[in-house]
C-alpha cells in the first residue's frame, strides 16, 4: 500500500491509496459525511450491496467464494445479521474491500465500490466525491503529460543545431555519398550517447533486448537531469565541430561537461521547477 493521497470533498479528508495499481479510497473517511452514527458494517449488512459486492468481485476476483457468498446472503434478511468487513473478506477472500491498520488505517474500498457507497451517504455527496477523484486524476495527468512534454522538448530542442553543425562540417569533408550520409549523422548520436551513458545506441540494444521489441530506446530510459545534459552538450558539439576538433578531442570534451552538470543537477529534480498556475493547471511546456 503507497502513501495515502487526500481527497477533499465538502470540507472531508478523505484517504485514497494504491493497491496492486488499483486505487481505494477510505471508507472510514467517507461516513464521517452521513449525519447520526453510522459505521461501514451497517452498509455491508445490506442485501443490495451485498449483491453488488458479488456482482464486482464476480467480474474482478477468479478466487471470491461464491458458497460462502451464498451463506451470508441468506442471513441478509435476518434483523440480527451483520458482518464486519475482516469476516467479509475472511470468509469470501473478497478484495474489493480491505481493513488496514497503522497510520492510515480504516476500512478502504476499490473505487468502483466507494462510489456506490457515497449513494448511501447521500447522492449530493456522491457525486462530489466522483468530481473530486476526477480532478485529482487530471491533475496526475497534466503531471504526466508535462513531463512527457519536457522530455519531447529537450530531446528536439538543439536537434537542428546539432545536424546543421553535421551537414556544413563533417559530411563536406567525409566524402561520402549522400545516400551513406545517415552515417555520419549516427556516429554523431553515438558519440553523444557514450559521452552521456558509456555505451553506444546498439550496445543498448543488445543489452536490453525486451526493452527493444517494446519501441523503448536508450534515451526514453534517461532521467529529466540527463535529458536537460544532453540537450546542452548537443549544443555543444555543434560548436566544437564548427572549430574542427578531433572526434577524440570532442568526446573527451563532451564526457568531461557531462560529469560537471551531473554534479551540478545532483539532487535537484528539473520538473518540479516547472510552475503550475493552479492545482489542476500546469504551464504549457511549449509555451
Amino acid at each position: 500500500m503507497s502513501k495515502s493521497t487526500k481527497l477533499v470533498v465538502q470540507n472531508i479528508e478523505i484517504g485514497l491509496v494504491s493497491i496492486n495499481s488499483e486505487d481505494y479510497i477510505c471508507l472510514t473517511d467517507m461516513v464521517k459525511a452521513k449525519d447520526g452514527d453510522f459505521f461501514v458494517s451497517d452498509w455491508l449488512r445490506n442485501v443490495n450491496t451485498l449483491e453488488y459486492l458479488q456482482a464486482w468481485e464476480g467480474m474482478y476476483n477468479p478466487n471470491f467464494n461464491s458458497g460462502e457468498f451464498a451463506s451470508i446472503r441468506s442471513q441478509s434478511g435476518i434483523n440480527s445479521f451483520k458482518i464486519s468487513v475482516k469476516e467479509w473478506v475472511a470468509k469470501t477472500n473478497a478484495i474489493g474491500i480491505v481493513a488496514k491498520a497503522g497510520r492510515y488505517g480504516g476500512t478502504y474500498a476499490h473505487k468502483d465500490i466507494a462510489f456506490t457507497f457515497g449513494m448511501w451517504i447521500s447522492p449530493v455527496f456522491q457525486l462530489y466525491i466522483v468530481k473530486e477523484y476526477q480532478r485529482l486524476k487530471e491533475v496526475e495527468s497534466n503531471i504526466y503529460n508535462l513531463e512527457w512534454n519536457v522530455k519531447r522538448v529537450l530531446c528536439k530542442a538543439n536537434y537542428k543545431i546539432h545536424t546543421d553543425a553535421i551537414k556544413n562540417y563533417i559530411i563536406p569533408q567525409a566524402g561520402y555519398t549522400k545516400a551513406k550520409e545517415w552515417l555520419l549523422y549516427a556516429d554523431e548520436a553515438d558519440l553523444l550517447n557514450i559521452a552521456m551513458w558509456g555505451c553506444t545506441a546498439r550496445d543498448w540494444k543488445q543489452a536490453n533486448p525486451q526493452r527493444v521489441l517494446q519501441g523503448e530506446n536508450i534515451r526514453d530510459m534517461a532521467s529529466i537531469n540527463d535529458l536537460a545534459i544532453l540537450s546542452n552538450i548537443e549544443s555543444l558539439n555543434s560548436i566544437l565541430i564548427g572549430q574542427r576538433l578531433s572526434k577524440a578531442e570532442r568526446l573527451r570534451f563532451l564526457a568531461n561537461t557531462v560529469e560537471q552538470q551531473r554534479k551540478s543537477l545532483e539532487g535537484i529534480d528539473l520538473i518540479k521547477g516547472i510552475k503550475k498556475l493552479n492545482d489542476s493547471t500546469f504551464l504549457n511546456a511549449k509555451n
